[in-house]
Protein backbone atom coordinates (compact mmCIF):
# COMPACT_ATOMS: atom_id res chain seq x y z
CA UNK A 1 0.00 0.00 0.00
CA UNK A 2 1.32 3.46 -0.86
CA UNK A 3 0.05 7.05 -0.75
CA UNK A 4 1.24 10.30 -2.36
CA UNK A 5 0.25 13.88 -1.58
CA UNK A 6 -1.43 15.61 -4.53
CA UNK A 7 0.98 18.55 -4.66
CA UNK A 8 3.65 18.15 -1.97
CA UNK A 9 6.56 15.67 -2.02
CA UNK A 10 5.00 13.59 0.74
CA UNK A 11 4.91 9.82 0.29
CA UNK A 12 4.05 6.89 2.52
CA UNK A 13 4.30 3.13 2.13
CA UNK A 14 3.30 0.13 4.24
CA UNK A 15 6.65 -1.58 3.89
CA UNK A 16 9.63 -2.75 5.92
CA UNK A 17 12.75 -1.89 3.92
CA UNK A 18 14.94 -2.69 6.93
CA UNK A 19 13.76 -6.32 7.15
CA UNK A 20 16.03 -9.22 6.23
CA UNK A 21 13.02 -10.62 4.36
CA UNK A 22 12.77 -7.56 2.08
CA UNK A 23 14.31 -7.87 -1.38
CA UNK A 24 14.01 -4.24 -2.45
CA UNK A 25 14.83 -2.23 0.68
CA UNK A 26 17.83 -0.52 -0.90
CA UNK A 27 15.82 0.25 -4.04
CA UNK A 28 13.07 1.81 -1.93
CA UNK A 29 15.51 4.17 -0.21
CA UNK A 30 17.09 4.97 -3.56
CA UNK A 31 13.68 5.83 -5.01
CA UNK A 32 12.99 8.27 -2.18
CA UNK A 33 16.41 9.84 -2.66
CA UNK A 34 15.78 10.22 -6.41
CA UNK A 35 12.35 11.78 -5.75
CA UNK A 36 13.95 14.26 -3.34
CA UNK A 37 16.68 15.10 -5.84
CA UNK A 38 14.21 15.65 -8.68
CA UNK A 39 11.99 17.83 -6.48
CA UNK A 40 14.80 20.18 -5.57
CA UNK A 41 16.17 20.29 -9.10
CA UNK A 42 12.77 21.46 -10.26
CA UNK A 43 12.63 24.08 -7.49
CA UNK A 44 16.03 25.65 -8.10
CA UNK A 45 19.18 25.22 -10.08
CA UNK A 46 21.35 26.78 -7.36
CA UNK A 47 21.41 23.77 -5.05
CA UNK A 48 24.05 21.13 -5.50
CA UNK A 49 22.55 17.67 -4.98
CA UNK A 50 24.96 14.78 -4.39
CA UNK A 51 24.87 11.67 -6.53
CA UNK A 52 22.28 9.30 -5.04
CA UNK A 53 24.31 6.13 -5.57
CA UNK A 54 27.35 7.75 -3.95
CA UNK A 55 25.19 8.94 -1.04
CA UNK A 56 23.88 5.42 -0.40
CA UNK A 57 27.40 4.00 -0.66
CA UNK A 58 28.71 6.55 1.85
CA UNK A 59 25.90 5.77 4.29
CA UNK A 60 26.48 2.02 4.01
CA UNK A 61 30.16 2.59 4.87
CA UNK A 62 29.19 4.74 7.84
CA UNK A 63 30.76 7.94 6.44
CA UNK A 64 27.70 9.91 7.58
CA UNK A 65 27.71 8.43 11.06
CA UNK A 66 29.60 9.92 13.98
CA UNK A 67 30.84 7.30 16.42
CA UNK A 68 31.28 9.23 19.64
CA UNK A 69 31.86 6.03 21.55
CA UNK A 70 35.07 5.60 19.60
CA UNK A 71 36.48 8.74 21.18
CA UNK A 72 36.47 7.24 24.65
CA UNK A 73 38.70 4.40 25.82
CA UNK A 74 36.90 1.92 28.02
CA UNK A 75 39.13 -1.13 27.96
CA UNK A 76 42.55 -1.78 29.36
CA UNK A 77 44.46 -4.16 27.11
CA UNK A 78 48.07 -5.27 27.06
CA UNK A 79 50.05 -2.94 29.32
CA UNK A 80 48.13 0.23 28.37
CA UNK A 81 46.12 1.68 31.24
CA UNK A 82 43.08 3.84 30.59
CA UNK A 83 43.41 7.23 32.21
CA UNK A 84 39.79 6.95 33.35
CA UNK A 85 40.63 4.07 35.70
CA UNK A 86 42.22 4.98 39.03
CA UNK A 87 45.59 3.34 39.47
CA UNK A 88 44.57 1.65 42.70
CA UNK A 89 41.86 -0.32 40.85
CA UNK A 90 44.04 -1.64 38.04
CA UNK A 91 44.60 -5.40 38.19
CA UNK A 92 47.74 -6.68 36.48
CA UNK A 93 46.99 -10.26 35.47
CA UNK A 94 49.28 -13.08 34.44
CA UNK A 95 48.00 -16.33 32.91
CA UNK A 96 49.64 -19.73 32.44
CA UNK A 97 48.26 -22.82 30.77
CA UNK A 98 49.01 -26.42 29.87
CA UNK A 99 47.62 -28.63 27.14
CA UNK A 100 47.08 -32.38 27.51
CA UNK A 101 46.59 -33.82 24.02
CA UNK A 102 43.93 -36.44 23.26
CA UNK A 103 43.18 -36.97 26.95
CA UNK A 104 39.48 -36.22 27.41
CA UNK A 105 38.07 -39.52 26.12
CA UNK A 106 40.79 -41.49 27.91
CA UNK A 107 39.58 -40.21 31.28
CA UNK A 108 35.86 -40.61 30.65
CA UNK A 109 35.00 -37.35 28.91
CA UNK A 110 33.89 -34.01 30.33
CA UNK A 111 31.27 -35.54 32.65
CA UNK A 112 33.81 -37.75 34.42
CA UNK A 113 36.40 -34.96 34.54
CA UNK A 114 33.94 -32.64 36.27
CA UNK A 115 32.63 -35.30 38.65
CA UNK A 116 36.13 -36.43 39.66
CA UNK A 117 37.76 -33.00 39.96
CA UNK A 118 34.91 -30.84 41.26
CA UNK A 119 31.95 -33.06 42.15
CA UNK A 120 33.38 -36.00 44.08
CA UNK A 121 33.19 -34.41 47.55
CA UNK A 122 31.50 -31.02 47.68
CA UNK A 123 29.98 -29.36 44.62
CA UNK A 124 29.63 -25.99 46.37
CA UNK A 125 30.88 -22.96 44.45
CA UNK A 126 31.38 -24.91 41.22
CA UNK A 127 30.56 -24.16 37.60
CA UNK A 128 30.40 -26.13 34.38
CA UNK A 129 29.66 -24.38 31.09
CA UNK A 130 28.79 -27.60 29.37
CA UNK A 131 28.66 -28.25 25.64
CA UNK A 132 27.02 -31.67 25.77
CA UNK A 133 25.70 -31.41 22.19
CA UNK A 134 28.81 -30.89 20.08
CA UNK A 135 27.75 -32.40 16.76
CA UNK A 136 27.83 -30.19 13.66
CA UNK A 137 30.27 -27.82 15.43
CA UNK A 138 27.47 -26.26 17.49
CA UNK A 139 29.74 -25.83 20.49
CA UNK A 140 33.34 -26.97 20.75
CA UNK A 141 34.45 -26.18 24.30
CA UNK A 142 33.34 -26.85 27.86
CA UNK A 143 34.66 -24.86 30.84
CA UNK A 144 34.64 -25.96 34.48
CA UNK A 145 36.07 -24.91 37.82
CA UNK A 146 35.66 -24.30 41.53
CA UNK A 147 36.66 -21.81 44.20
CA UNK A 148 40.19 -21.96 45.55
CA UNK A 149 42.39 -19.47 43.71
CA UNK A 150 43.64 -16.25 45.27
CA UNK A 151 41.59 -14.08 42.87
CA UNK A 152 38.38 -16.10 43.23
CA UNK A 153 35.29 -14.32 44.49
CA UNK A 154 31.52 -14.71 44.48
CA UNK A 155 29.40 -11.65 43.69
CA UNK A 156 25.63 -11.55 44.18
CA UNK A 157 23.35 -8.64 43.27
CA UNK A 158 19.73 -7.85 44.12
CA UNK A 159 17.84 -4.89 42.74
CA UNK A 160 16.57 -2.41 45.29
CA UNK A 161 12.98 -2.65 46.48
CA UNK A 162 12.72 1.13 46.36
CA UNK A 163 10.03 2.45 44.02
CA UNK A 164 11.44 5.94 43.98
CA UNK A 165 12.80 7.01 40.59
CA UNK A 166 16.21 7.79 42.10
CA UNK A 167 16.67 4.18 43.23
CA UNK A 168 15.16 2.23 40.36
CA UNK A 169 18.55 1.20 38.92
CA UNK A 170 20.32 0.67 42.21
CA UNK A 171 20.75 -2.45 44.25
CA UNK A 172 22.80 -4.34 46.80
CA UNK A 173 26.02 -6.16 45.92
CA UNK A 174 27.44 -8.85 48.19
CA UNK A 175 31.02 -9.96 47.58
CA UNK A 176 32.68 -12.97 49.17
CA UNK A 177 36.43 -13.21 48.53
CA UNK A 178 38.80 -16.17 48.49
CA UNK A 179 39.42 -15.86 52.23
CA UNK A 180 35.71 -16.02 53.04
CA UNK A 181 35.34 -12.33 53.88
CA UNK A 182 31.90 -10.95 52.99
CA UNK A 183 31.07 -7.34 52.23
CA UNK A 184 27.74 -5.81 51.14
CA UNK A 185 27.41 -2.40 49.52
CA UNK A 186 24.78 -0.38 47.70
CA UNK A 187 25.44 0.26 44.00
CA UNK A 188 23.65 3.41 42.95
CA UNK A 189 24.50 2.85 39.29
CA UNK A 190 23.56 -0.81 39.29
CA UNK A 191 25.24 -4.11 38.49
CA UNK A 192 25.95 -3.55 34.80
CA UNK A 193 28.00 -0.48 35.65
CA UNK A 194 29.90 -2.46 38.29
CA UNK A 195 30.70 -5.27 35.86
CA UNK A 196 31.71 -2.79 33.17
CA UNK A 197 34.21 -1.15 35.52
CA UNK A 198 35.53 -4.53 36.67
CA UNK A 199 36.18 -5.71 33.12
CA UNK A 200 37.75 -2.38 32.25
CA UNK A 201 40.24 -2.60 35.12
CA UNK A 202 42.24 -5.60 33.89
CA UNK A 203 45.70 -5.13 32.45
CA UNK A 204 47.27 -8.10 30.64
CA UNK A 205 49.56 -9.31 27.87
CA UNK A 206 48.02 -10.97 24.82
CA UNK A 207 51.06 -13.21 24.51
CA UNK A 208 49.83 -15.10 27.57
CA UNK A 209 47.06 -16.77 25.59
CA UNK A 210 48.63 -17.03 22.14
CA UNK A 211 47.95 -20.49 20.74
CA UNK A 212 44.74 -21.09 22.68
CA UNK A 213 41.76 -21.90 20.41
CA UNK A 214 39.09 -20.65 22.85
CA UNK A 215 38.16 -17.23 24.23
CA UNK A 216 37.74 -17.75 27.99
CA UNK A 217 40.94 -17.61 30.03
CA UNK A 218 39.48 -16.65 33.39
CA UNK A 219 37.06 -13.99 34.54
CA UNK A 220 33.41 -13.81 35.50
CA UNK A 221 31.15 -16.88 35.19
CA UNK A 222 27.48 -16.72 36.12
CA UNK A 223 24.10 -15.34 35.10
CA UNK A 224 22.19 -12.12 34.52
CA UNK A 225 18.52 -12.36 35.48
CA UNK A 226 15.67 -11.10 33.30
CA UNK A 227 14.83 -8.23 35.66
CA UNK A 228 18.14 -6.50 34.94
CA UNK A 229 16.36 -5.22 31.84
CA UNK A 230 15.70 -2.25 34.13
CA UNK A 231 19.41 -1.36 33.81
CA UNK A 232 19.38 -1.65 30.02
CA UNK A 233 17.06 1.22 29.22
CA UNK A 234 14.05 -1.10 29.23
CA UNK A 235 10.94 -1.09 31.38
CA UNK A 236 10.90 -1.04 35.16
CA UNK A 237 9.93 -4.28 36.91
CA UNK A 238 6.40 -5.01 38.07
CA UNK A 239 7.48 -8.09 40.07
CA UNK A 240 10.38 -8.94 42.41
CA UNK A 241 12.62 -11.92 41.74
CA UNK A 242 12.89 -14.62 44.40
CA UNK A 243 16.51 -15.26 43.41
CA UNK A 244 19.39 -12.77 43.12
CA UNK A 245 19.16 -10.69 39.96
CA UNK A 246 22.76 -11.56 39.07
CA UNK A 247 25.33 -14.00 40.44
CA UNK A 248 28.90 -14.51 39.26
CA UNK A 249 32.11 -16.20 40.28
CA UNK A 250 35.42 -14.66 39.37
CA UNK A 251 37.18 -17.81 38.22
CA UNK A 252 40.98 -17.81 38.19
CA UNK A 253 41.49 -21.59 37.82
CA UNK A 254 39.66 -23.59 35.18
CA UNK A 255 39.74 -26.74 33.09
CA UNK A 256 38.75 -26.57 29.41
CA UNK A 257 37.66 -29.49 27.23
CA UNK A 258 38.17 -29.26 23.45
CA UNK A 259 35.52 -31.67 22.17
CA UNK A 260 36.73 -31.40 18.57
CA UNK A 261 40.32 -32.50 19.23
CA UNK A 262 39.71 -34.39 22.50
CA UNK A 263 42.24 -32.20 24.33
CA UNK A 264 42.20 -30.88 27.89
CA UNK A 265 43.57 -27.45 28.81
CA UNK A 266 44.42 -26.31 32.33
CA UNK A 267 44.37 -22.54 32.85
CA UNK A 268 45.51 -20.58 35.89
CA UNK A 269 45.24 -16.82 36.37
CA UNK A 270 46.95 -14.77 39.05
CA UNK A 271 47.93 -11.28 40.02
CA UNK A 272 51.22 -10.43 38.35
CA UNK A 273 52.84 -9.73 41.70
CA UNK A 274 51.59 -12.92 43.37
CA UNK A 275 53.62 -16.11 43.34
CA UNK A 276 52.18 -18.82 41.10
CA UNK A 277 50.41 -21.62 42.96
CA UNK A 278 50.82 -25.33 42.37
CA UNK A 279 47.23 -25.69 41.10
CA UNK A 280 48.27 -26.17 37.47
CA UNK A 281 50.60 -29.05 38.32
CA UNK A 282 48.20 -30.57 40.85
CA UNK A 283 45.32 -30.76 38.37
CA UNK A 284 47.60 -32.18 35.70
CA UNK A 285 48.65 -34.97 38.06
CA UNK A 286 45.04 -35.74 39.00
CA UNK A 287 44.07 -35.97 35.34
CA UNK A 288 47.00 -38.27 34.56
CA UNK A 289 46.02 -40.44 37.52
CA UNK A 290 42.52 -40.73 36.06
CA UNK A 291 44.12 -41.89 32.81
CA UNK A 292 46.13 -44.60 34.52
CA UNK A 293 43.31 -45.66 36.84
CA UNK A 294 41.34 -48.82 36.12
CA UNK A 295 38.24 -47.48 37.87
CA UNK A 296 35.07 -46.88 35.89
CA UNK A 297 34.01 -43.34 35.06
CA UNK A 298 32.30 -41.62 37.95
CA UNK A 299 28.61 -40.92 37.62
CA UNK A 300 26.46 -39.19 40.23
CA UNK A 301 23.94 -41.53 41.74
CA UNK A 302 20.57 -40.67 40.24
CA UNK A 303 18.80 -43.68 41.70
CA UNK A 304 16.54 -43.74 44.74
CA UNK A 305 19.46 -44.24 47.10
CA UNK A 306 19.67 -40.43 47.23
CA UNK A 307 16.57 -39.00 48.82
CA UNK A 308 14.42 -36.47 47.09
CA UNK A 309 10.86 -35.93 48.20
CA UNK A 310 8.61 -33.33 46.62
CA UNK A 311 5.72 -32.05 48.67
CA UNK A 312 3.59 -32.73 45.58
CA UNK A 313 4.49 -35.49 43.14
CA UNK A 314 3.84 -33.26 40.12
CA UNK A 315 4.92 -29.79 39.14
CA UNK A 316 2.27 -27.13 39.52
CA UNK A 317 1.96 -24.29 37.04
CA UNK A 318 1.69 -20.69 38.22
CA UNK A 319 -1.26 -20.39 35.85
CA UNK A 320 -3.92 -22.93 34.95
CA UNK A 321 -4.36 -24.10 31.38
CA UNK A 322 -7.51 -21.98 31.01
CA UNK A 323 -5.84 -18.83 32.37
CA UNK A 324 -2.77 -19.28 30.16
CA UNK A 325 -4.98 -19.64 27.08
CA UNK A 326 -6.94 -16.53 28.11
CA UNK A 327 -3.63 -14.63 28.38
CA UNK A 328 -2.70 -15.81 24.88
CA UNK A 329 -5.99 -14.41 23.62
CA UNK A 330 -5.24 -11.13 25.39
CA UNK A 331 -1.87 -11.05 23.62
CA UNK A 332 -3.62 -11.48 20.29
CA UNK A 333 -5.92 -8.61 21.23
CA UNK A 334 -2.89 -6.36 21.77
CA UNK A 335 -1.51 -7.51 18.42
CA UNK A 336 -4.79 -6.75 16.62
CA UNK A 337 -4.76 -3.29 18.21
CA UNK A 338 -1.30 -2.65 16.77
CA UNK A 339 0.49 -2.61 20.15
CA UNK A 340 2.90 -5.41 19.15
CA UNK A 341 3.75 -7.78 16.32
CA UNK A 342 4.77 -10.66 18.59
CA UNK A 343 4.64 -11.31 22.35
CA UNK A 344 6.67 -14.01 24.12
CA UNK A 345 4.30 -15.04 26.90
CA UNK A 346 5.79 -17.20 29.68
CA UNK A 347 4.93 -18.88 32.96
CA UNK A 348 6.64 -21.01 35.62
CA UNK A 349 6.18 -24.58 36.86
CA UNK A 350 7.22 -25.33 40.45
CA UNK A 351 7.76 -28.23 42.81
CA UNK A 352 8.68 -28.28 46.50
CA UNK A 353 11.70 -30.50 47.16
CA UNK A 354 13.65 -31.84 50.11
CA UNK A 355 16.95 -33.71 50.16
CA UNK A 356 18.34 -34.39 46.72
CA UNK A 357 21.41 -34.94 44.56
CA UNK A 358 21.52 -31.80 42.41
CA UNK A 359 24.50 -32.91 40.33
CA UNK A 360 22.75 -36.19 39.61
CA UNK A 361 19.75 -34.19 38.45
CA UNK A 362 21.93 -32.15 36.10
CA UNK A 363 23.63 -35.24 34.67
CA UNK A 364 20.19 -36.74 34.04
CA UNK A 365 19.04 -33.52 32.33
CA UNK A 366 22.08 -33.31 30.03
CA UNK A 367 21.59 -36.95 29.04
CA UNK A 368 17.89 -36.46 28.32
CA UNK A 369 18.39 -33.18 26.50
CA UNK A 370 22.00 -32.68 25.28
CA UNK A 371 22.52 -29.00 24.51
CA UNK A 372 25.36 -26.85 23.15
CA UNK A 373 24.94 -24.12 25.78
CA UNK A 374 24.21 -26.11 28.91
CA UNK A 375 25.36 -25.02 32.36
CA UNK A 376 25.72 -26.12 35.97
CA UNK A 377 26.12 -23.33 38.52
CA UNK A 378 26.21 -23.92 42.28
CA UNK A 379 26.16 -20.69 44.29
CA UNK A 380 26.40 -22.13 47.81
CA UNK A 381 26.17 -18.80 49.64
CA UNK A 382 22.83 -18.05 47.96
CA UNK A 383 21.47 -21.60 48.36
CA UNK A 384 21.06 -21.57 44.59
CA UNK A 385 21.78 -24.20 41.93
CA UNK A 386 21.07 -23.82 38.22
CA UNK A 387 20.83 -26.80 35.85
CA UNK A 388 20.48 -25.59 32.27
CA UNK A 389 20.16 -27.50 28.99
CA UNK A 390 19.83 -24.44 26.78
CA UNK A 391 20.08 -24.87 23.00
CA UNK A 392 20.15 -21.11 22.37
CA UNK A 393 23.00 -18.64 22.27
CA UNK A 394 22.11 -15.09 23.29
CA UNK A 395 25.29 -13.40 22.17
CA UNK A 396 29.02 -14.01 21.77
CA UNK A 397 31.92 -11.59 21.32
CA UNK A 398 35.15 -13.23 20.17
CA UNK A 399 38.75 -11.99 20.27
CA UNK A 400 38.37 -10.61 16.73
CA UNK A 401 35.53 -8.31 17.89
CA UNK A 402 32.92 -10.31 15.96
CA UNK A 403 29.53 -10.18 17.69
CA UNK A 404 27.10 -13.05 17.09
CA UNK A 405 23.52 -13.83 18.13
CA UNK A 406 21.64 -17.09 17.43
CA UNK A 407 17.95 -16.71 18.27
CA UNK A 408 15.56 -19.66 18.29
CA UNK A 409 11.97 -19.11 17.25
CA UNK A 410 9.96 -22.12 16.19
CA UNK A 411 9.85 -25.47 18.05
CA UNK A 412 8.25 -28.83 17.31
CA UNK A 413 8.51 -32.25 18.98
CA UNK A 414 10.62 -35.04 17.47
CA UNK A 415 8.78 -37.89 15.76
CA UNK A 416 8.56 -41.46 17.01
CA UNK A 417 9.82 -42.89 13.69
CA UNK A 418 12.40 -41.57 11.18
CA UNK A 419 9.63 -40.94 8.67
CA UNK A 420 7.44 -39.03 11.13
CA UNK A 421 10.48 -37.13 12.40
CA UNK A 422 11.37 -35.93 8.90
CA UNK A 423 7.77 -34.86 8.23
CA UNK A 424 7.68 -32.86 11.46
CA UNK A 425 10.99 -31.23 10.56
CA UNK A 426 9.59 -30.16 7.19
CA UNK A 427 6.38 -28.98 8.85
CA UNK A 428 8.42 -26.63 11.04
CA UNK A 429 10.61 -25.48 8.16
CA UNK A 430 7.64 -24.39 6.05
CA UNK A 431 5.40 -23.15 8.86
CA UNK A 432 4.18 -19.64 7.99
CA UNK A 433 3.65 -18.82 11.67
CA UNK A 434 7.14 -19.95 12.75
CA UNK A 435 8.79 -18.18 9.82
CA UNK A 436 6.98 -14.97 10.80
CA UNK A 437 8.12 -15.34 14.44
CA UNK A 438 11.71 -15.98 13.43
CA UNK A 439 11.78 -13.14 10.92
CA UNK A 440 10.58 -10.58 13.47
CA UNK A 441 13.23 -11.61 16.01
CA UNK A 442 15.99 -11.62 13.39
CA UNK A 443 15.08 -8.06 12.41
CA UNK A 444 14.95 -7.06 16.08
CA UNK A 445 18.43 -8.47 16.75
CA UNK A 446 19.85 -6.92 13.59
CA UNK A 447 18.70 -3.61 15.03
CA UNK A 448 20.18 -4.44 18.46
CA UNK A 449 23.56 -5.40 16.99
CA UNK A 450 23.47 -2.36 14.73
CA UNK A 451 23.57 -0.14 17.83
CA UNK A 452 27.06 -1.37 18.75
CA UNK A 453 28.53 -2.65 15.46
CA UNK A 454 30.29 -0.88 12.63
CA UNK A 455 27.90 0.38 9.97
CA UNK A 456 27.37 -2.07 7.15
CA UNK A 457 28.81 -5.09 9.00
CA UNK A 458 25.63 -6.59 10.46
CA UNK A 459 24.57 -9.54 8.32
CA UNK A 460 22.65 -12.83 8.51
CA UNK A 461 24.80 -15.75 7.30
CA UNK A 462 22.11 -18.31 8.21
CA UNK A 463 18.38 -17.64 8.16
CA UNK A 464 15.70 -19.98 9.54
CA UNK A 465 17.77 -23.15 9.59
CA UNK A 466 16.38 -26.23 11.34
CA UNK A 467 18.48 -27.70 14.16
CA UNK A 468 17.50 -31.00 15.76
CA UNK A 469 17.99 -31.96 19.41
CA UNK A 470 17.08 -34.98 21.51
CA UNK A 471 13.43 -34.03 22.03
CA UNK A 472 12.68 -31.15 19.62
CA UNK A 473 13.44 -29.56 16.26
CA UNK A 474 14.06 -25.80 16.36
CA UNK A 475 14.26 -22.96 13.83
CA UNK A 476 17.49 -21.01 14.31
CA UNK A 477 19.01 -17.94 12.64
CA UNK A 478 22.49 -16.43 12.99
CA UNK A 479 23.22 -12.69 13.03
CA UNK A 480 26.77 -11.28 13.05
CA UNK A 481 28.48 -7.91 13.04
CA UNK A 482 31.83 -6.23 13.77
CA UNK A 483 31.88 -4.44 17.12
CA UNK A 484 32.77 -0.76 16.95
CA UNK A 485 36.03 0.34 18.61
CA UNK A 486 35.43 1.76 22.08
CA UNK A 487 32.28 -0.27 22.68
CA UNK A 488 32.65 -2.49 25.75
CA UNK A 489 31.31 -6.03 26.24
CA UNK A 490 28.70 -4.66 28.65
CA UNK A 491 27.63 -2.07 26.06
CA UNK A 492 26.96 -4.99 23.70
CA UNK A 493 24.89 -6.85 26.27
CA UNK A 494 22.88 -3.78 27.24
CA UNK A 495 22.10 -3.08 23.58
CA UNK A 496 20.32 -6.44 23.20
CA UNK A 497 19.27 -7.59 26.68
CA UNK A 498 16.90 -9.28 27.27
CA UNK A 499 17.19 -11.46 24.18
CA UNK A 500 14.54 -10.57 21.64
CA UNK A 501 13.44 -14.20 21.35
CA UNK A 502 12.18 -13.92 24.96
CA UNK A 503 10.31 -10.62 24.59
CA UNK A 504 8.78 -10.00 21.19
CA UNK A 505 8.75 -6.99 18.91
CA UNK A 506 8.81 -4.07 19.28
CA UNK A 507 10.80 -4.91 22.39
CA UNK A 508 9.98 -2.05 24.78
CA UNK A 509 6.20 -2.07 24.36
CA UNK A 510 6.14 -5.87 24.28
CA UNK A 511 7.90 -6.08 27.65
CA UNK A 512 5.44 -3.61 29.16
CA UNK A 513 2.53 -5.75 28.00
CA UNK A 514 4.14 -8.98 29.22
CA UNK A 515 4.85 -7.50 32.65
CA UNK A 516 1.14 -6.67 32.94
CA UNK A 517 0.07 -10.21 31.98
CA UNK A 518 2.63 -12.39 33.78
CA UNK A 519 1.89 -13.01 37.45
CA UNK A 520 5.47 -13.19 38.79
CA UNK A 521 9.06 -12.30 37.97
CA UNK A 522 10.81 -14.53 35.44
CA UNK A 523 13.88 -14.43 37.67
CA UNK A 524 16.80 -16.31 36.12
CA UNK A 525 14.62 -17.69 33.32
CA UNK A 526 14.83 -15.59 30.11
CA UNK A 527 18.11 -14.07 31.29
CA UNK A 528 21.53 -15.34 30.24
CA UNK A 529 24.29 -17.63 31.55
CA UNK A 530 27.92 -17.66 30.49
CA UNK A 531 31.26 -15.94 30.90
CA UNK A 532 32.94 -12.55 30.60
CA UNK A 533 36.65 -13.16 30.07
CA UNK A 534 39.21 -10.72 31.44
CA UNK A 535 40.36 -10.07 27.85
CA UNK A 536 36.99 -8.52 26.84
CA UNK A 537 35.36 -11.55 25.20
CA UNK A 538 32.10 -13.15 26.31
CA UNK A 539 29.68 -15.94 25.45
CA UNK A 540 26.15 -16.08 26.90
CA UNK A 541 23.19 -18.38 26.43
CA UNK A 542 19.46 -17.73 26.75
CA UNK A 543 18.13 -19.31 29.94
CA UNK A 544 15.57 -21.82 28.67
CA UNK A 545 15.11 -25.58 29.33
CA UNK A 546 16.47 -24.85 32.81
CA UNK A 547 15.78 -26.07 36.35
CA UNK A 548 16.41 -23.55 39.15
CA UNK A 549 16.83 -24.99 42.67
CA UNK A 550 16.40 -22.36 45.36
CA UNK A 551 15.19 -22.45 48.97
CA UNK A 552 13.56 -25.87 48.73
CA UNK A 553 11.88 -25.33 45.38
CA UNK A 554 12.53 -26.48 41.82
CA UNK A 555 11.21 -24.10 39.17
CA UNK A 556 11.12 -24.28 35.38
CA UNK A 557 10.17 -21.37 33.13
CA UNK A 558 8.67 -21.84 29.68
CA UNK A 559 6.63 -19.96 27.12
CA UNK A 560 6.26 -19.18 23.46
CA UNK A 561 5.90 -16.42 20.92
CA UNK A 562 2.32 -15.34 20.32
CA UNK A 563 1.40 -13.88 16.93
CA UNK A 564 -1.83 -13.14 15.11
CA UNK A 565 -1.57 -16.62 13.56
CA UNK A 566 -1.18 -18.45 16.88
CA UNK A 567 -3.56 -21.22 17.93
CA UNK A 568 -3.96 -20.66 21.71
CA UNK A 569 -4.33 -24.35 22.54
CA UNK A 570 -1.33 -25.30 20.39
CA UNK A 571 0.73 -22.57 22.08
CA UNK A 572 -0.14 -23.99 25.49
CA UNK A 573 0.91 -27.49 24.38
CA UNK A 574 4.21 -26.12 23.01
CA UNK A 575 4.91 -24.45 26.36
CA UNK A 576 4.32 -27.75 28.18
CA UNK A 577 6.53 -29.59 25.67
CA UNK A 578 9.45 -27.29 26.44
CA UNK A 579 9.31 -28.24 30.13
CA UNK A 580 9.13 -31.99 29.54
CA UNK A 581 12.83 -32.90 29.71
CA UNK A 582 13.58 -30.69 32.76
CA UNK A 583 10.49 -31.96 34.62
CA UNK A 584 11.36 -35.58 33.92
CA UNK A 585 14.94 -35.03 35.09
CA UNK A 586 13.69 -33.70 38.44
CA UNK A 587 11.00 -36.33 39.00
CA UNK A 588 13.18 -39.26 37.89
CA UNK A 589 16.14 -38.24 40.04
CA UNK A 590 14.73 -40.32 42.90
CA UNK A 591 11.33 -39.07 44.02
CA UNK A 592 10.25 -40.66 47.33
CA UNK A 593 6.54 -40.01 47.78
CA UNK A 594 6.25 -41.24 51.36
CA UNK A 595 9.31 -39.45 52.75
Amino acid sequence: MGIKHASRPHYGVQFHPESIGTCFGRQLFKNFAEITKEFWLRRTSHISVPNVDQLLEDVSRGDYMVNKLGEKKYTCTHNIISSSIPGSNVKYLKMKWKKLDCLASQVGGSKNIFCQLFGAQNTGNTFWLDSSATEKARARFSFMGQNGGSLWKHVSFKLSNERDEAYKRGGYLTVQDASGNVQTSYLEDGFMDYLNKELGSFCYDEKDYEGLPFDFYGGYVGYIGYDLKAECGRTTNRHKSRTPDACFFFSDNLVVIDHLHDSVYIVSLRDRYTKASSWLDDIEQRLLQLKSSDSKPSTPNTSRTTEIYPVNTLFRADKSRDQYIKDIEKCQGFIRDGESYELCLTTQMRMRIGKMDPLGLYVSLREKNPAPYGAWLNFSSDNLIICSASPERFMRLDRNAVLEAKPIKGTIARGSTPEEDELLKLQLKYSEKDQAENLMIVDLLRNDLGRVCEAGTVHVPRLMEIESYATVHTMVSTIRGKKRPGVTPIDCVKAAFPGGSMTGAPKLRSMEILDSLESCSRGIYSGCIGFFSYNQTFDLNIVIRTVVLHDGEASIGAGGAITALSDPEAEYEEMVLKTRAPREAVVESGCIKDA
